[in-house]
């Protein structure tokens, strides 16, 4: 194992572990970190020593914070098509997360944002910690959420899932679980002791067991005392009427949800708004992730991504110029055009 690898597997007992190596970029995805990835799973599937895996991130800010970004931008600047290649096998690894055979144990300590929820969220065994801060944030970069968010997000509780694809909204411990992202919380503190008696776990109804055996009660989230305004006020299908309730609530939380809105991309919100809502009514991740790569492969060729990156991650002076400037500009033919097939480029996982 070469310790300047992006990405580090190893066994240990039973667990084979995984772990994200760039933490100065707070393990931002790559396409060849997903490629390791996807061959770690290999390994875990063909030795059957090996019962379950265990995916962590180096450093101490956190899982991952999404993909690479900078490297999207760049990719976009130049009319390549690299960022298309990327999604493609990180999507597909994404629904192997999934329907994985073997418990996949996934330590979402710290920040898990974007792609670093799809490598997280979709485990069957999901750990968040008092540290975690779990987000799909693809709104302010004038993207859509994607790697399987909009499937997570529509099953969450009445319209808490609308809410934070919206605004991008990060959730602690305790919310993550109520929305469906993650299972169990264990203190940060704790993790090292559950990966030590994971090793032992010969079986998945051990491994389950363990992780439960470590699990404590999260402190109290914030969501649940909004759930009455979040539940009217995102009821509607279009993003200008969302907007005007937030504001009419007399709500001091929920005028800061529409603060937020009114600084996102109004394409990426109406797109994000569609596909969530779409989202429900699919039967399966893989027709989920299927409908995201449209909308990402569209959102890709779009002005607001290369702005939305340029404001926040180049030049950082967080004055993107949206491309409509306003929801009312983005016209329905607009939101319908990123879920139109691609052909032959589709991405095809579900049946």
């Amino acid at each position: 194992m070469n310790d300047d690898e992006p990405v580090l597997s190893h066994t240990e007992g039973h667990t084979l572990h995984i772990r994200l190596n760039r933490p100065r970029a707070l393990n931002a995805l790559t396409h060849t970190m997903v490629r390791s990835i996807d061959d770690a799973l290999t390994e875990a599937a063909g030795n059957d020593t090996i019962t379950h895996v265990v995916i962590s991130g180096a450093g101490e800010r956190g899982l991952c914070a999404g993909g690479d970004i900078r490297s999207i931008y760049e990719d976009a600047r130049a009319g390549r098509q690299a960022s298309v290649d990327f999604w493609r096998d990180e999507y597909r690894l994404n629904a192997r997360i999934a329907r994985f055979h073997k418990p996949y144990v996934a330590l979402m300590d710290g920040i898990v944002m974007g792609g670093g929820v799809g490598i997280s969220a979709h485990g069957s065994v999901r750990v968040v910690t008092e540290r975690s801060r779990v987000a799909m944030p693809e709104t302010g970069i004038g993207f859509v959420p994607d790697v399987g968010g909009t499937y997570l997000l529509a099953a969450a509780p009445g319209e808490l899932g609308t809410h934070l694809a919206l605004t991008g909204q990060p959730v602690h411990a305790a919310d993550a679980v109520a929305c469906g992202l993650a299972d169990h919380f264990i203190p940060s503190h704790r993790l090292a002791d559950v990966t030590q008696a994971l090793a032992e776990s010969a079986t998945p109804a051990a491994v389950r067991n363990t992780v439960a055996a470590h699990a404590e009660r999260a402190p109290d989230g914030e969501l649940a005392a909004c759930r009455q305004w979040i539940d009217d006020c995102y009821a509607p299908d279009n993003v200008e009427e969302i907007i005007e309730r937030l504001l009419d609530s007399g709500i001091p939380a929920a005028k800061e949800a529409a603060a937020t809105l009114l600084t996102r991309s109004p394409t990426a919100l109406k797109v994000t708004l569609e596909a969530v809502r779409r989202a429900r009514g699919l039967d399966s991740l893989e027709a989920a992730l299927d409908q995201e790569f449209r909308v990402s492969c569209r959102a890709f060729t779009g002005p607001d991504l290369v702005e939305g990156v340029r404001a926040q991650i180049i030049d950082k002076d967080r004055r993107p110029r949206w491309s409509p400037a306003d929801p009312a500009g983005v016209t329905d033919a607009e939101v319908a055009r990123h879920f139109e097939p691609l052909g032959e480029r589709e991405l095809g996982l579900a049946p």
